[in-house]
């Protein structure tokens, strides 16, 4: 218990006390020496409380920041005990979901509506222990759920917006305007009339939908244990990352892909280089950026190229010395995103591939990617069902959009 409360507590049982004496019209010695001793220690509570409100004033700010937060940090600490393998199960056996999994599967529910059992995006991340290609993670659990999904992915190196919807629709109100500044022409001249505030609204909705199918076989199921939690998570994240990376870039907007940054009809300035791609090319994207007043240098700005470019970029070496054209460009260029995935591949005599160039202004990212709700994980009870196996069906919600087209820049013909 606080200190100061204490006091307060003490303070309240002299009031009473000192009430029940003052009023007695001949009160005897004992009673007066007490009230002498009870009013000397009021007044030096009163010095004592001032105090202790002082120095707990700290400990008062922590524990509010420490409230603030404390709803966060439980449910990431629910969401990092929630087991894929009881999902799978109950799918699979009808076995019950208990423990964090089933507090997490039950918050899901209440928000929205799931044919299957709903999984958040973060219990797809792969945790401690488990062994990639690139060694073994270490998860940072202050990282956005889904940025903390797909944190190398290429949308998210470009600067991509990622976040989660509970549900409904959102729209991100960018400003369009230009607001002018005019001087006075004579001492008594008006300046410049008003410029209208214009903003335009940048809608998400919930309308495309991505599925992986995923096989489980009985002796799967019976003999890996934790080992098909691993397995379950580390396929799950690798289909959703490489499907959800190529739709930002290059959905069709069309067949139930979302509109892609280089296909969607977004008013995003293409540039044609038709030349051997060099730094010159890349220098003079970047300049148009700078004239905009969309960067303040090469070191705001991220490309995206294909590994081809890097190919041809690293073997064209300036004459007589050892520098390439793509040493001149990471030397300028701070952020170079190298990805077969969001790009397509080269095209055309001679072969030809795009890039993209984006910056991020005031903090306002170049790209805004939304999902909706959790994964939905659904049982098909028949198709596997002569050979005892499982097949389960994952389903996500989500759109990509784009904020101010002069953050963004695609350059076409890059030999």
């Amino acid at each position: 218990m606080l200190e100061s409360v204490k006091i307060s507590r003490r303070q309240s049982e002299i009031r009473q006390a000192l009430a029940g004496l003052v009023g007695k019209e001949s009160p005897s010695d004992d009673e007066t020496r007490n009230m002498e001793t009870l009013d000397s220690e009021y007044r030096t509570n009163e010095t004592r409380y001032r105090a202790a409100l002082i120095s707990e004033d700290t400990e008062r700010r922590d524990a509010k920041r420490d409230l603030e937060t404390r709803g966060g940090n439980e449910w990431a600490e629910l969401v990092g005990k929630f087991e894929l393998r009881q999902v799978a199960l109950a799918l699979d056996e009808g076995r019950t979901i208990d423990g964090a999994t089933a507090e997490v599967v039950s918050e899901l529910r209440s928000r929205g509506g799931y044919r299957g059992v709903p999984v958040p995006w973060a219990a797809l991340e792969k945790r401690v222990g488990e062994t990639v290609a690139s060694g073994t993670p270490n998860p940072v659990s202050t990282r956005p759920i889904i940025d903390r999904l797909f944190a190398a992915s290429a949308a998210a190196r470009m600067g991509a917006n990622m976040f989660n919807v509970d549900s409904g629709e959102v729209e991100y109100p960018v400003t369009t305007s230009a607001v002018a500044a005019a001087w006075a022409s004579s001492e008594t001249g008006a300046v410049g009339g008003p410029t209208a505030y214009a903003t335009t609204d940048k809608p998400l909705t919930p309308a495309n939908t991505l599925g992986i199918t995923m096989k489980l076989t009985r002796k799967a199921m019976k003999q890996t244990g934790d080992a098909l939690e691993a397995a379950v998570r580390r396929d799950m994240n690798g289909a959703i990352g490489v499907a959800l990376d190529k739709a930002v870039f290059l959905g069709a907007g069309s067949g139930g892909e979302p509109a892609g940054v280089l296909v969607g009809s977004y008013g995003i300035t293409s540039t044609s280089v038709d030349a051997a791609a060099s730094w010159a090319a890349f220098r003079a994207a970047v300049v148009r950026f700078m004239t905009a007043n969309a960067a303040n240098g090469p070191a705001d700005v991220n490309l995206l190229v294909r590994p081809e470019i890097f190919d041809t970029m690293d073997d064209d070496v300036i004459s007589g010395t050892a520098v390439s054209q793509w040493d001149l460009l990471n030397a300028k260029v701070k952020n170079v995103v190298i990805s077969s995935n969001a790009l397509a591949a080269p095209t055309g005599t001679p072969a030809a591939s795009k890039a993209l160039l984006t910056t991020t202004i005031n903090g306002v990212p170049p790209i805004f990617v939304a999902t909706w709700g959790a994964i939905d994980m659904i049982r098909d009870p028949y198709s596997d069902a002569a050979s005892g196996g499982l097949r389960l069906t994952a389903l996500a919600t989500m759109d990509v959009t784009v904020s101010r087209p002069a953050q963004l820049e695609i350059l076409t013909g890059l030999q």
